[in-house]
């Protein structure tokens, strides 16, 4: 399979930027396997047919004993398998995979040919693209049945749902850091009250960085700088405002093991003065004190503004099939399902998840899909790949100072 290329920019990995263009199984040469070829047939069946299907399949797999598999990184998914069983009467086992480890354990699988996930939810879009689909080891089935309602940019890959990072800030005490401009958190006084998960392991994170250096987001930084300080930013070193923001923001940051944590962190009663870059849903958490935090994009509309220029970012996960499925009608059933509203529910039902599904409305007391993407860094596979060796070893760099 083509695989990430390996080279030694201080320990990089650097992703191909070669065929951007999204494609489920692209480059999956010869006649189509069986996956493949049912998701072609499906396009002319109804709903009910590939129900009928689906469940031929699991009598098939109950009687070879073996069962329908999913893997995602987000822990929900097994109630979202739980409700699929109770509906279809076809049983799921699901497995949650760490987003470090999910693309390295579905390699081994799908090269190897031996039994594994029939269908995954995945982030980083990057190494999605040049990992999974340029390699033809995954494909992507859009149901019918909501095509009408998720956007043509979140059809292929299908984007099930997306998740946001937000500034969220301790109101403790009486040195608050109720930011409006991002700059803010790269001055002296934040140094250490800053925390975040380091980019390094969760990379998404690193993601969201990478995209600050895009001319669209180095603008804004710009800008923002001149709004806050009434004068021009001055790059010395750094190539453009994306990379002065970074090395600067992350020499004020401590690093933190889990977002969970963070949030945790964050909410004590001993944090005053403190801001985490964290998913908003883990404020549903019982050991996060709710009471105690802030989030930075409320604030600001509270002062008719908005953080300039972002409150965090934001990125899918993505719903595929794999390509050594041998259950291809219950794999599209289940991501039918997944988008759907009752199996969107395990996510639905707490802030700080949204669904792609435009028919289904966020959760009380949260903003809505749009509001998000007029506020947050969102992903760019296409721009992340092309600049990754050059900002990794940037931000490398920044890390070990």
């Amino acid at each position: 399979m083509k695989r990430i290329i390996a080279m030694t920019v201080s320990g990089a990995l650097f992703l191909s930027a070669a065929s951007l263009t999204f494609a489920g199984g692209a480059k999956d040469s010869g006649k189509k396997n069986a996956v493949a070829q049912a998701i072609e047939a499906a396009k002319s069946m109804s709903h009910d047919e590939i129900v009928a299907k689906a469940k031929e399949e699991a009598a098939a797999a109950k009687a070879a004993g073996t069962v329908f598999k999913s893997y995602a990184t987000s822990s929900r998914i097994a109630d979202a398998g739980k409700s699929f069983t109770a509906k279809y009467g076809i049983d799921v086992e699901t497995t949650n995979v760490k987003d470090n480890e999910v693309y390295t354990k579905l390699d081994a699988e799908i090269s190897g040919n031996v039994d594994g996930a029939d269908v995954v939810l995945v982030q980083n879009g990057a190494v999605l693209k040049v990992q999974m689909i340029d390699a033809g080891y995954l494909y992507n089935y859009l149901p019918a049945a909501v095509a009408g309602d998720i956007s043509k940019e979140d059809q292929n890959p299908l984007a099930q749902q997306y998740i946001n990072k937000l500034f969220i800030f301790n109101t403790k005490g009486s040195d608050v850091p109720a930011i409006t401009n991002v700059w803010q958190l790269t001055e002296p006084a934040m140094k250490g009250r800053v925390i975040f998960k380091s980019p390094e392991t969760e990379k998404v994170n690193e993601n969201f960085l990478i995209m600050l250096t895009s001319k669209p987001w180095a603008d804004k930084l710009a800008k923002a700088y001149k709004d806050l300080y009434g004068k021009d930013i001055q790059l010395g070193e750094f190539k453009n405002a994306g990379y002065k923001w970074i090395a600067e923001f992350l020499r004020n940051c401590s690093f933190g093991d889990s977002d969970t944590k963070i949030a945790e962190q964050i909410s004590n009663d001993e944090a005053s003065g403190k801001i985490g870059l964290f998913v908003l849903s883990k404020l549903r958490s019982k050991t996060v004190k709710r009471d105690n935090l802030q989030v930075a994009s409320y604030h600001a509309d509270e002062q008719n503004t908005k953080v300039a220029p972002f409150a965090g970012f934001m990125y899918p996960l993505y719903a595929m099939i794999v390509k050594t499925s041998t259950m291809p009608y219950t794999s599209m059933l289940f991501i039918e399902h997944l988008v759907s509203a009752e199996g969107f529910a395990p996510w639905g039902k707490s802030i700080g998840a949204y669904s792609s599904n435009n028919s289904i409305k966020v959760n009380s007391g949260d903003q809505s899909l749009a509001y998000w993407k007029e506020r947050l860094v969102m992903d760019d596979p296409e721009y992340i790949n092309q600049a990754y060796a050059e900002v990794f070893e940037f931000i490398s760099k920044h890390l070990s100072k």
